[in-house]
């Protein structure tokens, strides 16, 4: 599905036609989460549950950088 990248006051926005709304099972007014894989983004609803857990990782990730990258190699 080929979607337009359209100017939404001073900010960006794509407008997503109501068959993805429903194929995403979200409405107006609903948040989505967008994560980046390595296929590219995945959107998917809003999961308040991940969304913590995706805070707590980018922190730790942040915080012990210096280790993670110990560990890598």
């Amino acid at each position: 599905m080929k979607l337009k990248v359209t100017s939404i006051g001073n900010s960006a926005g794509v407008i997503l036609p109501k068959d993805l709304l429903a194929r995403l099972r979200v409405d107006k007014g609903d948040e989505l989460y967008a994560v980046e894989t390595p296929d590219g983004i995945r959107l998917t609803r809003y999961d308040p549950v991940f969304a913590a857990q995706m805070e707590v990782a980018e922190r730790i990730m942040r915080e012990d950088r210096d280790l993670l990258r110990k560990l890598a190699q």
